[in-house]
């Protein structure tokens, strides 16, 4: 279900702004940072660049159906 918020200009400038460097929308990558932070918050212990290189791994799993040759 969408629904409407009202984000600070300078957010969604800077979302606008990374979301075109990692080639998704605005709200996308506003998504991607809500995300993020919230798996920040659960494992605190965890630096940010694994928690990234994690939630890649998890996607690229949904995305390929591996083969047995």
């Amino acid at each position: 279900m969408a629904v409407n918020v009202k984000l600070a200009d300078d957010l969604v400038a800077d979302a606008r702004r990374y979301g075109a460097v990692n080639h998704r929308s605005t709200p996308k990558q506003i998504e991607y940072w809500s995300h993020m932070g919230k798996v920040a918050e659960e494992n605190p212990d965890l630096p940010f660049s694994l928690i990234k290189d994690i939630i890649i791994a998890r996607a690229e799993d949904a995305d390929e159906e591996y083969g047995f040759d």
